[in-house]
């Protein structure tokens, strides 16, 4: 016990190990690639503050302009007079639109007058103002010359907006620039007259230096419009040829916007370069534990396997390759990416978090791995190939045409049913196409209906024919019509239905059980008897203290009790199936009676690793039954799962009203392989547990089915591998 739990252990803490490991490479790739190995002065966020900058610097010292000058020396030109008139259109275009926009809104106010007035009157501005305009140039030149007016007064109120930015950015970069044409110097550094700018930017403790020209026939320092949409009245500006460097010492304040990114930038840049460094050991230590410990030989799961090597292999690999394609994406699209660098303990908890989410996908698709890898070597290749579903499409597409007249009229059908539909579709697109439509219609789709009808007609008589036939009813043989493939099976049918094997097996079937009947009571029934001997005969011993007196009446009194109910159920179901008791049928509600039974199995419920799922309907469903004896059924059945269930396994237990029935479904998965006759399980004694060890009289679901059959209702049992069904079906009224 204790080594199956280190290997679980190992296998789970191998498997967070390799989901870390990806999710830092990952990571690091796909957010850290900007800052692993970078610098924070080459990202695009510095280039944007770099930018600002000079275009702030350019702005307030570089370049100067007067606004009052700037008003004075407005100008308008003949141009921008005829653009400004025929801007939106001619005199009468330009009227007949303003027209338009208020003929609705005067329509829609007639109702208040006053608003009404008020849209008449602004239109009649705007017409006003228009006519004006084509009138005289003098009007439109007062127009423009305030337009431009109220753009530079604009341009200086935004350009004073920035003050405070370029206040802050001037106190983390360092500038010196000289203007080679004029000798002027713009600067930001205390230093002398004597003292050379090159040292100051030559100090160790610079964290960023850019110099203007950056090399021989490099670009000076730009000074150009654009940034902050200068005014068309600054048509031009002075040519300056700035030579100089700029820069940022490590002491700048770090309460700025520049040094807090490039703190940030930092943080981010080492909790990157860790996740990339710990996902590398992690895989590293993976790949040690692989090679040492064998961990992969962890991942036992011997049902799940089962099940999953029942899966065709076409499917099995798709399944892998899907399953492997998700992983990537799921690690591809959650990963780590880090907006808060200081916010330490967020990030590794998203870290622990990311790596538990991930390692669910990550275990289904290392699991797919494991089991296609362990798949049985004794099959071949050619076998698994037999398996799959590709071949099995492929062999019943060919069985399809094993009977070549069969195939071809199922094809023709199939092409017959495919043309009707697209030429419907072609009539609703082209309605005249309906009169090549519907002869062939009549001629030809309405005959293949009823050749169709008639052929499913005849194989609905055979298949009622072999039903009965399989249900014991004497039938007269079948009609042979023609020598097509229902002819051949009709004559096949009525040539097995005279055969002696059938009867000869149920025969030698009836002789088999009630050997088996012998043998089962014979051996219920002495098992507790010889017991109660045994103990009795150990109390006669005079020297049998008294301790052992006590546990030797126990177990005869457990004993006796179990006789008795042996007794009980073998007497009870010889009444049933002989028909001589009678039932008390009341109106009852069938989901408070299944509701009642569930409530006496609730503790054992509880304490059992089974997962009870009920769906019942909200309302009542009732029925004319024997209320105690419909009990003792789903009592027998409940009991049987308790007892037979697979352990940590769901049962399913539903009921439905169905066309007039009451449907009760029990599903359980049993622990004891049940074999392939289901018809055995209704016999008496008959155990889902052949050695006899579990409790129980193996006469339940005897006594259950023959409560149902007094009920003329139905109870049939379904077994598919290790799942155990049982279908109840009774009238409702």
């Amino acid at each position: 016990m204790d080594t199956k739990w280190k290997n679980r252990t190992l296998v789970i803490t191998w498997l967070l190990l390799l989901a870390l490991g990806i999710n830092g490479i990952v990571s690091a790739f796909a957010y850290g690639s900007k800052y692993i190995g970078k610098s924070y002065f080459q990202s695009i966020d510095f280039s944007s503050e770099y930018e600002q900058f000079t275009s702030l610097l350019a702005a307030f010292e570089i370049t100067e302009h007067d606004k009052d000058a700037l008003i004075r020396e407005i100008k308008v030109t003949p141009d921008e007079i005829q653009e400004h008139r025929y801007r939106y259109g001619s005199l009468t275009q330009q009227i007949t639109n303003i027209k338009n926009q208020y003929e609705s809104k005067i329509a829609d106010a007639k109702a208040n007058k006053e608003a009404a007035n008020l849209y008449t009157a602004e239109r009649n501005r705007k017409i006003d103002d228009i006519t004006r305009n084509f009138k005289s140039d003098k009007y439109v030149e007062n127009k423009i010359i305030e337009q431009k007016k109220q753009t530079i007064i604009d341009y200086f109120r935004k350009l004073g907006d920035y003050r405070s930015d370029y206040n802050q950015s001037k106190a983390v970069f360092s500038y010196y620039l000289k203007d080679m044409a004029t000798g002027k110097t713009y600067t930001n550094l205390n230093i002398s007259s004597d003292d050379k700018p090159e040292s100051y930017f030559s100090r160790k403790d610079m964290l960023f230096v850019k110099s203007y020209p950056s090399s021989a026939g490099g670009q000076y320092f730009p000074v150009e419009k654009g940034y902050f949409d200068e005014p068309d009245s600054i048509t031009e500006l002075p040519k300056h040829y700035l030579k100089g460097k700029i820069g940022i010492v490590k002491t700048a304040p770090e309460d700025t916007a520049v040094m807090a990114n490039y703190q940030s930038y930092k943080k981010t840049q080492r909790w990157y370069t860790a996740l990339l460094a710990g996902g590398m050991a992690s895989l590293l230590i993976c790949l040690f534990l692989y090679k040492k410990t064998g961990v992969m030989n962890g991942f036992s799961f011997k049902s799940p396997e089962v099940y999953y090597n029942r899966i065709p292999i076409d499917v099995r690999l798709l399944l892998l390759a899907l399953s492997g394609f998700c992983t990537f994406m799921y690690f591809l699209e959650e990963s780590i990416y880090i907006y808060e660098p200081d916010d330490s303990l967020s990030i590794v908890k998203r870290v622990l978090i990311q790596t538990l989410i991930s390692a669910i996908p990550l275990s289904i698709l290392l699991l797919q791995a494991v089991f296609w890898k362990r798949r049985d070597s004794k099959i071949s290749m050619e076998q698994e190939y037999q398996q799959s579903l590709i071949y099995k499409v492929f062999t019943n597409t060919a069985n399809t045409f094993l009977y070549r007249n069969t195939g071809i009229q199922l094809f023709i059908m199939l092409a017959i049913v495919f043309f009707a539909g697209a030429g419907f579709a072609g009539v609703i697109a082209v309605n005249h196409l309906i009169v090549i439509y519907i002869p062939l219609l009549l001629l030809v789709a309405f005959p293949a209906l009823f050749f169709l009808i008639k052929k499913v007609s005849y194989l609905n008589i055979i298949a009622q024919h072999a039903g009965r036939v399989a249900d014991g009813f004497n039938e007269p043989d079948l009609a042979v019509k023609g020598s097509s493939v229902l002819g051949q099976l009709a004559a096949h049918i009525n040539t097995f239905k005279h055969g002696v094997k059938a009867s000869r097996k149920e025969q030698a079937k009836s002789e088999r059980l009630k050997t088996e009947l012998i043998t089962n009571v014979s051996h219920d029934l002495r098992t507790p008897l010889t017991s109660i001997i045994t103990y009795a005969e150990l109390l006669k011993k005079e020297e049998t203290t008294r301790e052992k007196r006590g546990e030797y009446i126990e177990i005869i009194d457990r004993k006796s009790k179990r006789l008795k109910l042996l007794i009980d159920d073998l007497f009870e179901a010889s009444k049933m199936a002989s028909g001589s008791i009678e039932l008390v049928k009341e109106k009852a509600d069938i989901v408070q009676l299944l509701q009642q039974s569930l409530a006496e199995y609730d503790e054992a419920i509880q304490k059992s690793s089974l997962t009870v799922r009920v769906t019942c309907p909200e309302k009542p469903v009732y029925a004319l039954v024997d209320g105690q004896k419909l009990w003792r059924v789903f009592d027998n059945l409940i009991g049987n799962i308790m007892k037979y269930s697979l352990e940590n396994t769901r049962v399913y237990i539903s009921l439905n009203e169905t066309n007039g029935h009451a449907v009760i479904v029990f599903k359980n998965v049993t622990k004891y392989e049940l074999g392939d006759n289901v018809d055995e399980m209704f016999e008496r004694f008959k155990r889902g547990d052949t050695s006899r060890h579990t409790e129980g009289s193996g006469l339940g679901l005897a006594i259950a089915k023959s409560i149902m059959d007094l009920h003329d209702g139905s109870m049939d049992i379904e077994v598919d591998g290790d799942l155990f069904k049982v279908s109840i079906i009774i009238e409702s009224i």
